[in-house]
């Protein structure tokens, strides 16, 4: 794609970068195939190459976003299918991450369009914040909706509509002190798994220790930066990014790290661009890019490791999904299927596999009716697998699929621990 950034523009390190993102661009269209929104609306600018022409035009004129565009890029999920498409090697990832920080600068949104974005990003990345919130929520949930007949409202009822009934009750992390461990790795906690099914990294850390692998836990960690970061709030993403890096490098400092293993793909895809992210930081770029490259999901991790034989061969027919974050965000296809295949379960392939379920973050909210024809679109061909249970790797996926079907929904992990000698998953009572 022929660009006019002019020398001055292109003197913006983050200009220059999208500048060069988008001459790879060579106007094929192979992405409209495989983008969920296009798929769904028909539009030609809610697929990647009409987002590409609305962000080329938006920031080759220097000119404030308008509602247009910000219309078409907030109906983006991220998903990266389109870069899975790509046979150029666009990076619409950072194409759009810089649009979206450019329209959170430059464009005035609607009062509650600020209001439900404002919420999101004080009270998501904070467990205590979000925990309160959820119980709040259970008395609201009898309006949703009312709430829902607004337009101006209806991210108030998605909210409302996807709040649990009941909570898991906290649960710390413990790692067993092992003698002579053959590994050592740090865990992210995160933010929203830690309180909508703690148990995820309860059975990572129980299956890590039982192979040996010692589980060092950091002073500070939080929420990754990813929810913030697909709001446009640049400043607030790269904090989350800095104290993570802070906490995990006083790991790397003191015994070292083999890996830091993440169990919510959303949040690995950003924990591996922390590099890019802190590119331009002088004090955080090479630290960043460090821990970018011990980042590892769980199931990449266990890949790489000589595991027993299971103790126990389920051979239950499991429905995996694809987290769109794991197969198009960080290219990890093979290792869950070969770890649940391994691990005695028969994988069922659901058609669509590369299509988004619709949560993308804070997509499901923010975006709720699109949201919800994914959602259904997704759920129909993993009812149509046959399989009662559904394995994914992200917690976002688990809470959409979930608030559509009546199939168990479990992590990869807790399928893993237990065919390795865990306890049998709470949500496996009623098929097993």
């Amino acid at each position: 794609m022929q660009t006019r950034f002019t020398s001055a523009q292109l003197a913006d390190p983050a200009v220059a970068h999208s500048e060069t993102i988008l001459r790879k661009c060579v106007h094929c269209g192979f992405c409209t195939a495989t983008c969920p929104t296009y798929v769904e609306l028909g539009n030609e600018l809610d697929s990647p190459r009409g987002r590409i022409y609305l962000i080329k035009e938006m920031l080759e004129n220097d000119r404030p976003a308008d509602k247009e565009t910000t219309t078409h890029i907030d109906r983006c999920l991220s998903c990266l299918s389109c870069m899975t498409t790509c046979p150029s090697g666009v990076n619409y990832m950072h194409l759009v991450d810089h649009a979206r920080a450019h329209i959170e600068k430059t464009y005035k949104r609607p009062f509650f369009d600020r209001l439900n974005r404002a919420l999101l990003a004080n009270i998501l990345p904070y467990p205590g914040r979000f925990r309160a919130a959820l119980k709040l929520a259970r008395i609201g949930k009898p309006f949703s909706k009312l709430f829902g007949m607004s337009t101006a409202l209806k991210p108030v009822a998605a909210m409302l509509e996807l709040a649990p009934a009941s909570l898991p009750s906290p649960r710390p992390q413990p790692s067993q002190q092992i003698a002579s461990p053959r590994g050592r790795v740090a865990i992210l906690e995160g933010c929203a798994q830690s309180v909508l099914d703690p148990e995820i990294n309860a059975a990572t850390v129980r299956l890590l220790n039982r192979l040996g692998i010692e589980v060092a836990k950091p002073e500070r960690e939080g929420c990754c930066g990813a929810l913030v970061h697909h709001m446009g709030r640049e400043d607030d993403a790269l904090d989350f990014a800095r104290r993570n890096v802070d906490g995990w490098y006083q790991l790397i400092d003191n015994g070292g790290l083999d890996a830091i293993i993440i169990t919510a793909s959303g949040c690995g895809t950003t924990i591996k661009d922390y590099g890019h992210m802190l590119r331009l930081d002088p004090a955080y770029a090479e630290k960043a890019a460090r821990v970018s490259a011990l980042a590892k999901d769980i199931t990449e991790y266990l890949a790489s490791l000589d595991l027993p034989e299971p103790e126990l061969a389920p051979g239950l027919e499991v429905a995996y999904h694809s987290a769109c974050s794991m197969q198009h965000g960080q290219k990890i296809t093979r290792e869950p299927r070969q770890l649940l295949t391994r691990a005695g379960f028969v994988v069922k392939e659901p058609a669509e596999g590369h299509l988004c379920c619709g949560s993308a973050g804070t997509y499901n909210i923010l975006q709720p009716d699109i949201s919800k024809r994914l959602r259904d679109r997704k759920v129909g061909y993993l009812e149509r697998t046959g399989a009662s249970i559904v394995a994914t790797g992200n917690i976002g996926c688990m809470t959409q699929i979930a608030s559509g079907s009546n199939l168990q929904v479990l992590h990869t992990v807790q399928l893993l621990d237990w065919a390795f000698g865990g306890p049998k998953p709470e949500g496996l009572t009623s098929v097993v």
